[in-house]
């Protein structure tokens, strides 16, 4: 038993090791593939698509032939008395005899057969359905392109993160080692105190930086699980780098694409809406048109006054009705008039929301061709800036120890130098996100 204890923790120990959830290694093309399939956002999209194909086939449903069955049994308590003159019975006139009509029990079975045979609303609901269907792929096609947006941006500002800290690690590693050579130098009486102190101050702000952007880095990780439709907590792996990220998403050609609102899932949308409301002024329409249904049905009765309806003996009764159904709507008082008013306001109403869509569209691409054009060259500046920030700090650190520059000046450089290190990694990342938004508006095809 002694040595049992020792094997049974082992396994334990195990169990919990390989349950724990493993690192996912992912580009950010396989971040985006991954989320269309996990994001909760996108399941649930899936998921109406699927609703809409049930309720189309519900609505059809409702136009094919319907049976329904029932089984009544009763059973009198206290059966009615009825009274009827004496004098049928052979009695004297004037007197009343009382009777009990039927028996204390009886059961009934029946099924029933209904058909439509015209409906102009039947009609108008199963093209409602096809329409509803379309605007749920619709809506999934429109989920997909934000999803994969999310996951690029989000996918960004974990590369933003990490890339600053490396940076921000190596400038500190920097400026220790100027802060230990200046001190040296201050203690042999070659420097003033204040070449320290303002070394001190830039290496302070950096190491708060650092801690800052270390803490925007595990939300960055968390923001990403989300949209991937991972656990929060879940460890990931990124492939890519920032630097070859943006290199890859410029791409010129874009720029030149054609501004087709038509063919963007915005404007679908919105046609859509239109189409639906062109459908419920129909439907108000063929309200003012008469129904025809018909009906079948059959059944068997028995009665007795105890319970043999289960013996063989027992005797049931059959019977069986046939019948039409024609409905006429006459006079609504002016109701379905105004319902049907209604209908084309809001119809007039989608056409209009309809055209407001498709200028809002073709304003949409063009600013976000602005955009990422504008991307694309601040992220050709700003790598001409760091260039020459990098050589003026370059310049000042070897001037100040040389002695013929100053702290003050050498401060300024570094801090010139840090602000264009955050400032191109914010272009790239600009690039990268500014391409996705414009893919976005262009309703570009989603790989799935």
């Amino acid at each position: 038993m002694k040595k049992a204890i020792p094997l049974l923790i082992g396994f334990i120990i195990f169990q919990i090791g390989f349950s724990q959830e493993q690192p996912i290694s992912l580009s950010l093309e396989e971040a985006i593939d991954y989320a269309l399939e996990h994001n909760r956002t996108a399941i649930n999209a899936t998921r109406d698509i699927e609703a809409a194909e049930q309720q189309k086939w519900e609505t059809t449903a409702t136009g094919l032939p319907q049976i329904s069955a029932s089984l009544d049994y009763q059973n009198n308590l206290k059966q009615q008395v009825q009274v009827i003159p004496a004098e049928f019975f052979g009695g004297q006139p004037g007197e009343f005899s009382e009777i009990i009509f039927g028996t204390k029990q009886s059961m009934t079975g029946f099924a029933t057969l209904n058909q439509k045979i015209f409906d102009g609303s039947y009609i108008v609901g199963l093209q409602s359905a096809k329409v509803f269907l379309e605007i749920s792929k619709n809506a999934k096609v429109k989920t997909d392109l934000e999803i994969r947006k999310a996951v690029i941006e989000a996918y960004g500002n974990v590369l933003l993160a990490e890339e600053s800290i490396k940076i921000f690690e190596r400038n500190i590693e920097v400026l220790d080692k100027n802060l230990f050579e200046t001190q040296k130098i201050y203690e042999n009486g070659l420097g003033e105190e204040e070449s320290v102190e303002q070394l001190q101050i830039t290496l302070s702000g950096v190491k708060s930086n650092l801690n800052n952007v270390q803490r925007l880095k595990t939300l960055a990780y968390q923001m990403l699980n989300i949209t991937l439709g991972l656990d929060i907590y879940n460890a990931i792996v990124l492939k890519d780098n920032l630097e070859t990220l943006t290199d890859q998403n410029i791409t010129l050609s874009m720029l030149e694409s054609e501004n087709n609102p038509e063919s963007t899932i915005d404007y679908l949308i919105a046609k859509n809406d239109k189409t639906s409301k062109e459908l419920l002024l129909k439907l108000e329409k063929s309200k003012a048109l008469p129904t025809l249904n018909a009906f079948i049905n059959g059944g068997y009765s028995a009665y007795a006054d105890e319970f043999t309806f289960t013996k063989k003996s027992q005797d049931w009764f059959g019977s069986s009705v046939f019948g039409i159904s024609l409905n006429i709507p006459i006079f609504s008082s002016g109701m379905r008039n105004a319902s049907t008013q209604r209908a084309k306001i809001n119809l007039e109403k989608a056409k209009t929301e309809l055209t407001e869509t498709e200028q809002r569209i073709k304003l949409e691409i063009a600013s976000a061709k602005n955009d990422y054009q504008f991307a694309i060259e601040d992220y050709e500046n700003k790598k001409q800036n760091l260039a020459l920030a990098e050589r003026i700090e370059t310049k000042n650190q070897t001037k100040f120890f040389e002695g013929i520059g100053s702290s003050f000046e050498l401060r300024q450089a570094q801090t010139q130098l840090y602000t264009a290190q955050q400032e191109l990694l914010q272009a790239m990342l600009d690039v990268v996100n500014s391409k996705a938004a414009l893919e976005t508006v262009l309703n570009t095809p989603i790989n799935n």
